[in-house]
């Protein structure tokens, strides 16, 4: 009896199912949610008023916040960083 992931690790596995990009992503995005909420916890801020210092709605902020949503932009990301006063930093590896 031969098992075909022995040997193998995660990410093979999830490249062989076709799903690594996506869980790369929402892996991504999960932390990034992580960490602005431990942010404004240190800040400690309420949503509310993180929103005003990102010019944007309780909404948008509720949605980059949500680790299963998938739909951030860059710029919103930025408006997060700068308002928290950190600096957003994106490269490819």
């Amino acid at each position: 009896m031969k098992i075909a992931h022995i040997g193998s690790n995660f990410d093979d596995f999830l490249r062989e199912e076709g799903i690594h990009s996506q869980a790369q992503a929402m892996a991504i995005k999960r932390v990034l949610a992580y960490q602005i909420s431990e942010e404004i916890k240190r800040k400690n801020l309420s949503k509310s008023e993180l929103a005003v210092l990102m010019k944007t709605s309780r909404a948008a902020l509720d949605r980059l916040l949500d680790s299963f949503n998938k739909s951030v932009t860059l710029a919103t990301l930025e408006r997060a960083a700068n308002a928290l006063g950190k600096k957003l930093v994106v490269e490819l590896t």
